[in-house]
């Protein structure tokens, strides 16, 4: 994200997607966060509201200057989701001086998983609950690695409306975080594919229960010889995959299938 002074008293805010075309663009008063004009009005009202948090947590904040430039560029498909609305969470908190989770808290709803991986350089694991919130980096370079894929499924899920949909469906919250947990333990401990694909299986079992959801693998990949494992909003955006064949079959596997976008670990992990 790029800031710079501007001549006006407002601020625009330009989106440039992974080639440099212009996404989208907003006009916005720093008046009363009004948008003046804007090629996205869902868009352009979710920003007004981030933009008057930071205010309310930074007096400070769009202060100093009268106007604003703001420019963001996309280094991936803006079709992948990847967090970009975390990430934008976190390129504001980091601008107006102020905690990303804290802003997260003040606008959305959800466990702020997502902007703490925004806020952290390496792997971690996240803990939320009544009382405390916070991450730990963890050292996570597991020796299957270059058996695990990243598919693409070709739809963006809503993560707002899969949290609305976990708060509604899953009863005993606390039975299910414990088993969650203990999952994510286990992976930690992982010393092999075969133990990592029996407890992502696990993990994919829980949640189809407490959610009443069917597995991404039974949707789609019944005949598929690793595991898969649904990631972000239960059922949309990204799946991860494990394979014990070669690249150019697992690749092949999934295109035949109608999905094209088959990243290797080592081309999504940084």
């Amino acid at each position: 994200m790029s800031v710079k002074n501007s001549r006006g008293s407002d601020l625009i805010w330009i989106g440039y997607d992974k080639d440099g075309n212009k996404w989208f663009s907003s006009h916005i008063s720093l008046y009363d966060f009004s948008a003046v004009d804007t090629t996205d009005e869902a868009v352009s009202k979710k920003l007004q509201k981030l933009l008057k948090n930071c205010v309310r947590l930074n007096s400070e904040f769009l202060s100093k200057w009268n106007g604003f430039k703001v420019e963001t560029f996309l280094d991936f498909d803006r079709a992948w989701g990847l967090g970009s609305s975390s990430t934008l969470i976190c390129t504001l908190a980091n601008w107006a001086d102020i905690n990303p989770l804290e802003l997260y808290f003040k606008a959305e709803e959800g466990s702020g998983y997502d902007v703490a991986c925004g806020m952290a350089a390496d792997a971690i694991t996240y803990i939320s609950s009544a009382e405390e919130v916070g991450y730990t980096p963890i050292d996570f370079e597991p020796s299957y690695r270059d058996n695990l894929y990243f598919v693409h499924l070709g739809k963006k899920q809503d993560s707002r409306e899969g949290v609305k949909d976990y708060f509604k469906k899953v009863k005993k919250k606390k039975d299910l975080v414990a088993k969650i947990s203990d999952i994510t333990d286990g992976i930690l401990e992982a010393k092999d594919l075969s133990q990592f694909e029996t407890l992502i299986t696990k993990h994919e079992d829980v949640i189809a229960v407490a959610m009443g959801y069917t597995k991404v693998q039974d949707l789609h990949f019944s005949d598929y010889w690793g595991a898969t494992k649904s990631l972000g909003a239960w059922g949309g955006d990204f799946i991860l995959a494990t394979s014990a064949k070669s690249e150019a079959e697992t690749k092949a596997y999934f295109n035949d299938k109608g999905f094209t976008t088959v990243l290797p670990y080592k081309d999504m992990i940084l």
